[in-house]
């Protein structure tokens, strides 16, 4: 009888032990289930930041192709018109030009000689008809664009960077540059605030895309 007694005693304690045993492993298991969770939800963090870094980048390359595709339709416009476009002055060609609240550009002297049935018989007209269409195809494919054309023979500053800055007399032989800017994202690490977005105006930003014209 006493041995029994000692066997159950015995084998209600291995029944104990077992369901501690297996309680302790269940906690451990939640445990590790919520560590797997919070790092999973590290690295979605981690693709989701990449997959908006990539989105600008993508962005502002498809916005620089347009504005070098841009450049160079200004371009040859300009060497069509060699006459108007190697004026220093009274010249379409030239001038600053800063989108407008609703985001359109126009030139100094808009041209009608683009209205159906005209033409432009002289090069002067025909110089603001190709400024009066150009610009208004920059503002619908850049956004809040700045577009500066100027003889200049130092677009750059000391530093290598570009600048809208155009000398006020500039020396003979210098190129027709075409400096053109827009409002971009900024593709630094984490930007914030004032920092998100840089913007193309008369006191901020810089040329994104700056092409020299020999006349």
């Amino acid at each position: 009888m006493r041995t029994l007694l000692g066997s159950a005693n015995t084998l209600r304690r291995r029944i104990e032990a077992a369901k501690c045993s297996r309680a302790y492993a269940t906690g451990f298991s939640l445990i590790e289930v919520l560590v797997a969770i919070l790092v999973f939800s590290f690295g979605v963090l981690g693709v989701v930041s990449l997959q908006a870094a990539a989105l600008r980048y993508h962005q502002e390359a498809m916005h620089q192709t347009t504005g070098l595709q841009l450049a160079r339709e200004l371009a040859e416009m300009v060497r069509d018109n060699r006459a108007v476009g190697a004026r220093t002055v009274d010249n379409p060609y030239v001038g600053s030009f800063v989108a407008d609240a609703a985001g359109g550009l126009a030139p100094d002297l808009a041209s009608y000689c683009l209205a159906a049935g005209s033409g432009c018989a002289e090069a002067e007209s025909l110089a603001s008809a190709h400024m009066t269409q150009w610009l208004e195809h920059v503002a619908h494919a850049l956004p809040a664009a700045r577009v500066v054309t100027c003889f200049d023979s130092a677009p750059y500053d000391a530093n290598g960077l570009p600048r809208w800055a155009c000398p006020n007399d500039p020396p003979q032989g210098a190129p027709l540059v075409i400096k053109m800017g827009w409002r971009r994202q900024a593709l630094g690490r984490a930007p914030s605030g004032a920092r998100v977005l840089e913007h193309a105006t008369a006191s901020g930003g810089s040329p994104v895309v700056v092409l020299a014209l020999t006349l």
